[in-house]
């Protein structure tokens, strides 16, 4: 009795100590990021705190629950609902009514460096996304100032899904992240001038994701340099680099000229945002442009990729094992 008391005074001594240590390293860790109050204003710096589900606000009442049903609505999800009002905030000063606020979508915490990822549900088994895909929604989510979620998408109506993007940022908002609004516009006007693109080669399903990830890496490149050097690519700059990304994913036949040359005038609005001055975004923009080179279809996200108990589950168990040692190591000194 007495070696066991003696054993857990030392090892409580000691976990105490480790526990310190943690504490510290990870201040340390914060410390050396050092991430300018610019930085916390332009891009997602912390984990969604919470599940959210965003409701447009021209959802008919009757339809809610099947909404649920597709996005994977679980009790714990706070509600919020997207208006016109804020779509005129986020996406276009112009704004829209309420009743054209159509889509809806989910948001979930992603594991640490997932980035973005989409999925677009059938409501009722069709799929009511017309126009906005997958690839589209993550990129330019993305280029907004969002990382690690999981969005999910659907509407009760056929509708293009512009808007569901108004979801995404009102949640965020609702988190405690102020997006900046220079950077949203800026990146709706790249899923405007990527449209055309995605429409002409709706046959083609590689196209979107080939598409959005030139675009993405071009949009990391021209923050790179703009950090770099604080000065901004000439137009001429940008559309070579965007022809040279759309050679090396195959797809520069098949995108139009018209199509190319509004597309840099999108980026170059990306590069001028407050996003394209944080190293953060070089790095987000990067890892969501590789994931989508490959991507095909109206899934991006699968289980694994959502934060949940297992990772709590495995932190328990490491504390056990830490615990074990220590009471083995005691009872071998003794």
């Amino acid at each position: 009795m007495k070696l066991n008391k003696i054993i857990l005074t030392l090892a409580m001594s000691l976990l105490v100590v480790s526990g310190s240590k943690a504490v510290l390293a990870d201040q340390t860790t914060t410390s050396s990021d050092n991430v300018s109050s610019s930085e916390t204003q332009s891009v997602q710096t912390k984990a969604l705190s919470q599940a959210y589900v965003v409701y447009g606000s021209g959802l008919a009442s009757e339809d809610k629950d099947k909404i649920n049903d597709a996005l994977g609505v679980k009790s714990n999800y706070k509600e919020l609902t997207a208006t016109g009002s804020d779509y005129a905030k986020y996406i276009n000063n112009s704004g829209t009514t309420d009743a054209s606020m159509i889509s809806c979508v989910s948001l979930a915490p992603a594991d640490p460096g997932t980035g973005v990822k989409v999925n677009i549900e059938n409501y009722d088994g069709s799929n009511n996304i017309t126009e906005v895909t997958s690839q589209q929604y993550a990129m330019v989510a993305t280029m907004a100032g969002v990382k690690d979620v999981i969005i999910t998408v659907t509407a009760d109506k056929s509708v293009s899904g512009e808007s569901a993007l108004t979801g995404v940022y009102k949640a965020l908002a609702n988190d405690g992240l102020t997006l900046d609004q220079q950077n949203t516009q800026a990146a709706n006007s790249v899923l405007d001038a990527t449209q055309t693109a995605i429409n002409e080669n709706k046959d083609n399903d590689k196209y979107p994701g080939k598409l959005m990830s030139a675009v993405g890496n071009v949009s990391a490149d021209l923050a790179k340099q703009k950090q770099s050097d604080d000065q901004l690519a000439t137009k001429d700059d940008i559309k070579k680099m965007l022809d040279d990304a759309l050679e090396k994913q195959g797809i520069k036949d098949e995108t139009s000229n018209t199509t190319i040359n509004n597309i840099v005038v999108a980026l170059s609005g990306v590069q001028a945002a407050p996003v394209s001055n944080t190293k953060s975004y070089v790095s987000n923009a990067k890892n969501v442009a590789d994931s989508l080179q490959n991507s095909v279809g109206d899934k991006m996200a699968d289980l694994k990729d959502f934060a949940n108990s297992d990772d709590a589950k495995k932190a328990k168990g490491a504390l056990q094992n830490i615990w074990d040692a220590i009471v083995s190591f005691f009872k071998n000194l003794f």
